[in-house]
């Protein structure tokens, strides 16, 4: 890597707690992220934020068009999880980053996990398998803040069931079914179902992960349950 890549790959695993220098495809998706946010540095990193919910929702109405439709949702899908990577990179090379953002930015990453799974079920998804699916958005990321609460520095690991998966699989279900329309090849299931059922094996995977790391980094820290003695002033 170069020094201006090195020092943007340095300033994302600052922020996010994690190292990924050496994952290429991590490095490659902060290469692309900060190129864009060098486009658009003006834009309050809120703002792009924003943004990106609000496009996933688009893309929720635009599938709900049908056939073809599912194109252009496929587009706004992208756009999004670009968005979402976009604002960090912003914040970090305008000297924005903040707490606050940080929190703003995990909230909008839910909102906009929803608008997947409900775009996944417009798409001809089953209801109680997305349900699953959203539930486990929700209990991996809430393990993962429950244990960076007690002390864990960082994300623990970076698993197959992060938010880019999930970009991935629906834009891959918005595509599917724009092209074939009656469904996926040699099956005949609905794009969105194949894709919840895809979904659902790499949350099974990513849980096991974190869950695994959420021990190796816990194990082994004690509650501070010390009474304050200290003489009152």
């Amino acid at each position: 890597m170069d020094g201006t890549r090195s020092s943007e790959v340095e300033g994302w695993s600052r922020l996010h707690g994690h190292d990924v220098s050496g994952n290429r495809l991590a490095v490659a998706w902060i290469g692309l992220v900060h190129v864009l946010a060098g486009r658009v540095h003006r834009v309050p990193p809120d703002v792009l934020s924003a943004a990106g919910v609000v496009t996933a929702a688009g893309a929720v109405g635009v599938a709900l068009a049908g056939g073809r439709w599912a194109l252009p949702a496929c587009a706004l899908v992208v756009l999004s999880g670009l968005l979402d990577g976009v604002d960090g990179a912003v914040a970090l090379r305008t000297g924005r980053a903040r707490p606050l953002g940080a929190v703003v930015d995990a909230v909008g990453d839910r909102v906009a996990d929803t608008c997947l799974v409900v775009l996944l079920v417009v798409l001809g998804g089953p209801g109680w398998l997305a349900a699953a699916v959203g539930a486990s958005v929700f209990l991996h990321e809430y393990a993962r803040a429950r244990a960076q609460g007690v002390g864990m520095v960082g994300a623990g690991a970076i698993t197959a069931a992060e938010r880019p998966t999930r970009v991935v699989v629906a834009a891959v279900a918005c595509l599917g079914a724009g092209v074939w329309p009656g469904g996926t090849p040699w099956t005949g299931w609905s794009w969105g179902a194949v894709c919840l059922v895809l979904w659902a094996a790499t949350a099974v995977v990513g849980g096991a992960h974190l869950a695994v790391a959420l021990r190796r980094e816990l194990r082994g820290r004690t509650w501070d349950v010390t009474p304050d003695r200290s003489p009152p002033r």
